[in-house]
């Protein structure tokens, strides 16, 4: 490591490897390659390289958390409010309110291709910063709305901004995590949907309690609102773009960093849009399989977010009653992300069979909410709350992007097109809750059934195609000669080169 030192300090780069003839175009090359040279050419010990793991959790966990916790209640402030007096506040009527929920949608539709774009071109931290500080001071002019016109352009706005999150956490992940390091890290952030609905309704009840000044429903909008600017400040001030730029890590524990997630064998981030791998991206079976699975997993995602208060009191419960019980829900969550996490990080290729287990889960909710009779009411609640494992298979899906898709363009635009299928089916889903059904909405339960069955259907067809994917080039590695070293090595050097999971044949799907 001495020499890794003095060769970061004189500038210096490795010398090309002779097994690997440098490719025709320079835009291949990884924007992280000359560090990932100069560490190849030393040897790290396994205890500095956890010592910087360290520094990244510490630096990069709480910010995510935190800014993840902020969106999730963001967006799903209406489900506070709605108790409130939102409706009557912004003169909502028949299916307006429905319409806010789907409208959200249509903002974070349009907006994942111009994000996506701008996450790869300009600093990823810069994005998401400037991206949270903005959706804050959106969600601050809501109490201003006073019809569907204004609030429905409000949402709209709110959509388009916090699309950025979703998929700049997903590049977060690829940068500066191994490909087992991904779930458990993913799965802490993510379980703040959990936290959220437990938190959110503990503010909810709080709210109910106020008495006095502006109309109860606004102040939801304003403390919200308010913890998004701040959050998005303290991004600004301490989130990184990537590994090589990252402040707070010295010059060799920033080389130290980009061998880690070398590993990967999908590099770590090229600025460079390439044609080649939008086409390549357009006929990959696993584009589309995600696609489907995001739609199915989404459609009942409204039962949980923004009608979950509108259902808990149609089972005969008061206002604040409609807050408190929306915490075992979240608790149930929370556990299922983070456990969920915990054990696809410490066992290899449990990620499917994951997915499967919470979507089963699911499905025996829904079932219930639909088979249940109307009067076990505390059965249908259990049902409801059963409903609450989705979020774990979906954020699973999400590791199959940051682990299983390479080639930085490819990445970003299966990302995007697996949003747009988050976007589709949560803008369908409030549709299914007709106002004219209010407060049984049975459409909607068996919309979120279906829904479910077809999550389940497509992580089994993925699970299937990326094993035998697996299978297959294990096969020809063998027929080949190749020795497991050599493999990984040319795998590596190949993702350092911007190349996708489908022409680098060393790579291996994590399952």
């Amino acid at each position: 490591m001495a020499m890794l030192d003095k060769d970061l300090a004189a500038g210096k780069t490795a010398p090309e490897s002779p097994e690997f003839a440098p490719l025709d175009r320079p835009s291949d090359l990884d924007d992280n390659y000359d560090l990932y040279k100069l560490a190849a050419s030393t040897d790290i010990e396994p205890r500095e390289a956890r010592g910087v793991l360290r520094k990244i959790d510490v630096r990069l966990v709480p910010l995510l958390f935190s800014i993840y916790l902020i969106q999730y209640l963001d967006k799903n402030s209406i489900n506070f409010a709605s108790v409130y007096g939102l409706q009557k506040g912004t003169n909502l009527h028949g299916q307006d309110y429905s319409w806010l929920s789907s409208i959200f949608y249509f903002g974070y539709l349009i907006s994942q291709w111009p994000s996506g774009f701008l996450l790869q071109r300009l600093p990823t931290g810069k994005v998401i910063s400037v991206t949270t500080i903005c959706w804050g001071i959106v969600l601050l002019t809501t109490p201003a709305c006073t019809s569907f016109a204004g609030i429905a352009t409000n949402r709209f706005l709110l959509g388009f901004l916090e699309a950025t999150i979703n998929p700049g956490f997903v590049l977060i992940m690829s940068m500066f995590y191994t490909s087992r390091e991904q779930p458990l890290r993913l799965e802490s952030y993510y379980c703040t949907n959990g936290v959220a609905t437990m938190f959110g309704g503990l503010i909810g009840y709080a709210v109910g309690h106020i008495n006095s000044g502006l109309p109860k429903w606004m102040y939801v909008f304003l403390i919200f609102g308010s913890c998004s600017l701040a959050a998005g400040v303290w991004a600004l001030l301490a989130l990184p773009d990537q590994p090589s730029t990252a402040k707070f890590l010295t010059e060799r524990e920033r080389a130290v960093a980009v061998d880690r997630v070398a590993v990967n064998r999908q590099g770590v981030k090229n600025r460079h849009f390439k044609k080649d791998q939008v086409f390549q991206t357009l006929y990959d079976p696993k584009t589309w399989i995600l696609f489907v699975m995001a739609v199915g997993a989404q459609v009942p995602n409204s039962a949980i977010t923004s009608f979950t208060s509108l259902i808990i009191k149609g089972f005969g419960v008061g206002t604040l009653g409609t807050q408190y019980l929306q915490i075992p829900g979240g608790a149930i969550q929370f556990a299922a992300l983070l456990g969920g996490g915990v054990i696809c990080s410490r066992w290899p290729n449990l990620r499917c069979p994951t997915m499967i287990a919470a979507n089963t889960i699911c499905i025996a909710g829904a079932a219930m909410l639909v088979g249940v009779p109307e009067k076990q009411k505390w059965a249908r609640l259990v049902g409801l709350w059963l409903c609450f494992f989705q979020g774990l298979g979906f954020s699973m899906s999400l590791t199959m992007v940051s682990s299983n898709v390479a080639g930085y363009t490819k990445k970003q635009l299966t990302a995007a097109i697996l949003f747009t299928g988050y976007c589709v089916g949560n803008i369908i889903g409030p549709q299914t809750f007709k106002a004219s059904e209010a407060p049984q909405y049975h459409s909607a339960y068996i919309a979120m059934l279906v829904g479910y069955m077809i999550k389940l259907i497509m992580v089994i067809v993925l699970y299937v195609y990326m094993w035998s994917v697996n299978k297959k080039r294990d096969r020809q590695a063998l027929q080949e000669g190749m020795t497991t070293e050599d493999q990984e090595k040319a795998a590596i050097e190949s993702g350092m080169h911007d190349m996708t999971e489908l022409d680098n044949k060393g790579f291996r799907y994590s399952l």
